[in-house]
């Protein structure tokens, strides 16, 4: 299983910010400690671009990103400052998911250590995404002929606004979200399957409602899935308002896994949101994906193994 990282992910942003940026880097250190792929198997993945990007957003709009020309509200709006280095890791980190669905379409799996950036439009960012990597690397596939439909599952646990928008209007790419009806964005986009969850929504709620929608997506009729697992669902985070622990999420996991290895479906994982206060607990969380994502890859491919020799 190939996982793609880039220290430029880790975006230097000034003191007191609100963004948990070291999880990132903490969470590669973690995921090479422990050796879950091999050295070649953890991997720079190139970057987005231009040409990439303007097939979801609007052109002026990503010039005007990489100008540095994003007024002040704007940049109030996603969260971060502008600066060169944003840009930067704004293309990488779609590149990033861009060469997950890639080595998800050969392999059956894969990860991209960060990404999620589902609250960007065509026209603006917000809520920490200036580019929407999963809508960019859908739109990637389709443009390559790797593939036709795409579901993306959205398990972070603020609603996928802009991937909604994005796809509003096109039947190719089927967009669920599962996320805390009173949380951000208090203005929510209509997506092909919204399941909107009250405040303190605990393990077995969450878990029997994310099931009767994950069975209901009618997998095996897509080509690739990509995967928003956000850590923060959990009941220490501080932007998140639902209840589930850490085994709940990894439950989520494996029941995301599961269906999609039962329809034959590759998955590309993407890390999305997470702001518990301890910085190691968003780290645990998006540890143990990576790791489940593995075991099942390791599935996968021992599948694969007898079906072709019996």
């Amino acid at each position: 299983m190939q996982i793609f990282y880039s220290d430029v992910f880790v975006l230097p942003l000034p003191d007191g910010h609100r963004f948990p940026m070291r999880k990132y880097s903490l969470l590669h250190e973690r995921v090479a400690a422990a050796g879950l792929v091999p050295p070649r198997d953890l991997l720079v993945p190139p970057v987005a671009g231009k040409d990439d990007l303007v097939r979801v957003h609007d052109p002026v709009y990503v010039q005007r990103v990489f100008a540095g020309e994003l007024t002040d509200r704007e940049q109030r709006r996603i969260g971060f400052p502008w600066s060169p280095a944003l840009v930067e890791r704004s293309c990488q980190s779609a590149g990033a998911t861009v060469a997950a669905c890639r080595a998800a379409l050969r392999d059956g799996m894969s990860v991209n250590l960060a990404g999620g950036t589902h609250h960007a439009y065509p026209d603006h960012g917000q809520g920490f995404c200036v580019f929407n990597d999963a809508a960019v690397a859908a739109r990637a596939m389709q443009a390559d002929g790797l593939a036709r439909r795409i579901v993306v599952i959205d398990c972070d646990v603020h609603q996928g606004n802009g991937t909604a928008a994005i796809f509003a209007d096109d039947p190719s790419v089927f967009t669920f979200s599962i996320h805390g009806a009173n949380n951000f964005p208090f203005r929510k986009e209509s997506g092909d399957l919204d399941v909107a969850l009250p405040d303190e929504t605990n393990d077995v709620a969450y878990l029997d409602a994310l099931h009767d929608s994950v069975m209901s997506l009618a997998l095996p009729t897509f080509d690739l899935a990509i995967y928003l697992a956000g850590a923060d669902p959990f009941v220490g985070d501080t932007l998140g308002r639902l209840a589930l622990s850490k085994e709940g999420l990894a439950a989520r996991d494996s029941l995301v896994f599961a269906a999609c290895a039962d329809a034959g479906l590759p998955v590309a994982v993407v890390m999305a949101g997470g702001y518990a206060k301890q910085v190691e607990d968003i780290v645990d969380i998006h540890f143990n994906t990576v790791r489940l994502a593995g075991e099942m890859h390791e599935r996968i491919r021992q599948d694969t193994a007898v079906a072709a020799y019996g």
